[in-house]
């Protein structure tokens, strides 16, 4: 036969031929909705030529795939060829460009991450995608956020995980799961302990959905990094992550932003802490917790020698629950906190004191707060008050002797308020008075200043800290 009419007898590029089949199946457009049930072509050992094309190089292989599909190749994807990390975000695959994608990447065993965020897979390209991952053992890691999945794509990706041995970290955030996703997907993950971290931020996650994967984590064995941020819980979502906090053994950080949680959800949250001894992060920022909440996890917190970063910015905590929070992580030998955040507190004079303090015994402490103009005038005291005996080349030791005259080892506060005031060391009454009060932290009237000139000392390496402070 002549090629030019064996060529014009050939279907279409968009057309598939099923199996036993000798007439073209039309293919859905782009974005066409499709039945989800089994009647869906997607064993793509069957697709016609898929077999042979194992055999070819990657790029031809996925060429010929695309041909197939009818799709337009994504030219990204051939410049990432062998490379472990395989980043599409944001190109719009689309089902057809899902399925030619998985076709490739069956025999392709370089890629360790896949990255899919944003490109309208929907359900249907996510199944091609987890068919694909059944022969495909070096993929690890899998992005298939902001793919529009909804309760549909949650079935796939629960039916996938009961079989899954490979994939250690999934990001499922932004895919519109409900309660009823989230019920699909605790389900299959109570039995797994291959997936290690699991976003679903983003969703449309109620308290019904929360409750059931906070019952997940109690009988989970795999999971350490777990993210609900943005989601809509409440109380029985924390009740359920408490008691499961209780049990757990693998889960470390603990991500639940954004999730509208105030003291009540606290509390049980608080009294897991007590009993942990593997949760190193809980972020609970941007929630409705006060100082009766800090309280709470202060409770928490006095007995837990694990938790290392604590986020409770953009709360409605006032300095004086930042203060209780940090008297307890600096007060408690066993605690273990390096890092807090409370970016968003205005502190006062104590609680940038007691950092410092702190700060001198464990030099690693990060504490994120914020200060007013006001306080910051205020603290800066003692570094002008050390300047200006500098400038003087006298010592605090010559100026508190100046001052005994009995030879007490004790200067008494007014003396001493007299006294900087007439060598005219530039400091405003404000500041004059803090000084006096850090000096005489009992309030005896009196100034010990021998303990004074030890602080002193220790302080002059410190002074830093009070400019490393957050502004708003």
């Amino acid at each position: 036969m002549d090629p030019r009419e064996e060529e014009e007898k050939r279907p279409p590029a968009d057309t598939v031929l099923p199996t036993g089949s000798h007439h073209p199946v039309e293919q859905p457009a782009r974005g066409q909705e499709v039945d989800g049930g089994d009647e869906w072509d997607t064993d793509l050992e069957t697709d016609n030529g898929t077999c042979q094309n194992h055999s070819l190089p990657a790029a031809e292989r996925y060429l010929e795939a695309c041909r197939q599909t009818g799709c337009v190749p994504v030219s990204s994807y051939l410049r990432q060829l062998g490379e472990a990390n395989l980043n599409l975000n944001h190109y719009g695959i689309g089902h057809l460009g899902a399925k030619a994608l998985a076709i490739s990447l069956q025999s392709d065993n370089a890629i360790t991450n896949l990255e899919l965020e944003d490109n309208a897979l929907q359900a249907e390209g996510t199944r091609y995608l987890t068919e694909m991952l059944q022969t495909n053992i070096s993929i690890k890691s899998l992005n298939l956020s902001n793919n529009q999945l909804h309760l549909e794509g949650a079935q796939i990706i629960s039916k996938m995980l009961l079989d899954n041995c490979y994939v250690t970290s999934i990001n499922l955030s932004g895919n519109h799961f409900d309660d009823a996703a989230a019920e699909y997907l605790a389900e299959a993950l109570k039995v797994d302990y291959v997936v290690k971290e699991l976003d679903l931020s983003l969703n449309n996650i109620f308290d019904a959905g929360g409750e059931h994967l906070g019952h997940m984590l109690a009988s989970n064995i795999g999971i350490e990094v777990l993210n609900l941020s943005w989601n809509h819980l409440g109380t029985r979502t924390a009740v359920a992550l408490g008691a499961a906090l209780k049990v757990n053994s693998t889960l470390q950080k603990l991500h639940v932003a954004w999730s509208r949680f105030g003291p009540v959800e606290a509390q049980p949250l608080a009294q897991a802490l007590k009993q942990n001894s593997t949760l190193v992060l809980l972020d609970v920022s941007s929630n409705l917790l006060d100082d009766g909440a800090a309280a709470l996890l202060c409770e928490g917190l006095a007995a837990n020698d694990t938790m290392r970063v604590l986020g409770l910015s953009r709360n409605p905590l006032t300095n004086v629950g930042a203060l209780a929070l940090l008297r307890t992580v600096t007060e408690n030998p066993s605690s273990a906190v390096e890092e807090m955040d409370v970016s968003t507190v205005f502190v006062c004079e104590t609680f940038v004191d007691l950092l410092e303090e702190a700060r001198q015994r464990r030099p690693s402490l990060d504490v994120r707060h914020s200060v007013m103009s006001s306080v910051t005038r205020n603290i800066s005291a003692l570094r002008i008050f050390h300047k200006f005996l500098e400038e003087q080349n006298e010592n605090i030791v010559d100026f508190f002797r100046s001052l005994d005259e009995k030879g007490t080892k004790r200067v008494p506060t007014c003396v001493f308020r007299k006294a900087v005031k007439e060598a005219n060391v530039p400091l405003d009454q404000r500041q004059l008075e803090w000084l006096i009060q850090k000096f005489d932290k009992k309030c005896t009237s009196s100034i010990v200043y021998r303990s004074v000139c030890e602080g002193m000392h220790a302080a002059s390496s410190h002074l830093f800290i009070i400019y490393h402070a957050e502004y708003f």
